[in-house]
């Protein structure tokens, strides 16, 4: 499900019209004023971004297993994106990631969502474990 939704999102940041400002779009960086939505600022690198962690997250879901790292480990992403954004000043070089309160409220959301979906999965199951219908009691 979430790779799918960043798959849509990333599609979406592309499109003129749903990515308002979409002439003002630049590769990375602060100097991008186009805003998914007309709220979430974007860059060509954050589509890209999240093309690529929508495809892996499709591609992880085929086990819960993977599913669990896609999970739990794109939540700390997410929860590393939340402290860059709140940390970096906004108008400086250094920002590559064009971000703004409402990105880092969805960064932070999302964190948080993630990890906690992927701790709640089913457990994996052991090789040595032997089916209920051939216990023994």
């Amino acid at each position: 499900m979430f790779g799918v939704v960043f798959l849509v999102v990333g599609i979406l940041g592309f499109i003129p019209g749903i990515t308002t400002d979409y002439d003002t779009m630049t590769w990375a960086g602060h100097h991008s004023d186009a805003k998914l939505l007309g709220i979430f600022e974007v860059s060509v690198l954050h589509n890209v971004v999240h093309l690529a962690f929508g495809v892996a997250g499709i591609l992880m879901a085929r086990s819960i297993g993977l599913a669990r790292v896609y999970l739990i480990g794109g939540g700390v992403v997410y929860f590393a994106v939340w402290i860059y954004g709140v940390s970096i000043n906004r108008d400086d070089a250094a920002n590559f990631l064009p971000v703004n309160d409402a990105d880092n409220w969805l960064h932070l959301g999302l964190a948080v969502v993630m990890i906690l979906i992927g701790g709640f999965l089913p457990p994996l199951e052991t090789r040595n474990a032997e089916p209920a219908s051939r216990r023994v009691d």
